[in-house]
């Protein structure tokens, strides 16, 4: 079983990022999916990320990064949109799990991010429980607006990095582990097509791809 404890926020990443690499190449491992790995896990686990994701049914994150049981603790809303449940499950994570590391993953062409946009631009708020996902998405469209930007993949990235501002300005838990060395959190999009994952912002990394 991968111990977390004993990686640091970049070896986690490298490893995630190993991962899709062997998923975008089509030479997947389909590592610890198998019954041994089932009776290690039963007792506790030990993942060496939080991805805190979209719900698009595309996202399958063992999948796209090749990973397995216990090795990826999974949250997912439309949008990648934050709550308390949301707070409360990623530090879970963080401070009683141990991970490393945090991904926030988006993706093109995002169901709640388009709704949103046309939202906006309509000034209308969705209907039903519809409207509390488009009014957290809003500020992301706001300043992508504000910023000049009118591809849809800027929206995406802007929103992401919205996420994971908002990650660390909420929640003292991630913010103190980050300051600490012990996680460092990732913001990461995803294109369907290919099934790329790429940087777009990192708070706890020295990444200079980084926004």
């Amino acid at each position: 079983m991968t111990d977390a404890a004993h990686l640091t926020p970049q070896a986690a990443f490298e490893m995630l990022l190993a991962g899709n690499g062997r998923f975008v190449d089509g030479t997947p491992h389909h590592p610890n999916q198998d019954a041994a790995r089932r009776a290690q896990t039963a007792p506790s686990q030990t993942p060496f990320a939080v991805l805190f994701g979209c719900s698009d049914s595309r996202l399958a994150a063992e999948i796209i990064f090749d990973q397995g049981l216990g090795d990826l603790f999974v949250v997912r809303t439309a949008g990648h949109v934050l709550g308390p449940e949301v707070l409360g499950s990623i530090e879970y994570g963080v401070s009683v799990l141990g991970t490393p590391l945090v991904i926030v993953l988006g993706h093109d062409s995002c169901g709640a991010v388009g709704a949103t946009r046309e939202a906006v631009a309509a000034g209308s708020s969705g209907d039903g429980f519809v409207r509390d996902v488009i009014e957290r998405v809003t500020p992301s469209v706001l300043a992508a607006n504000a910023a000049g930007y009118t591809d849809n993949s800027d929206f995406i990235d802007e929103h992401i990095r919205h996420t994971v501002a908002l990650l660390l300005d909420r929640s003292q838990t991630i913010a103190a582990a980050v300051a600490a060395g012990t996680t460092a959190v990732v913001g990461l999009s995803y294109r369907l097509v290919d099934g790329t994952a790429h940087l777009v912002t990192t708070r706890g990394l020295d990444l200079p791809a980084a926004a």
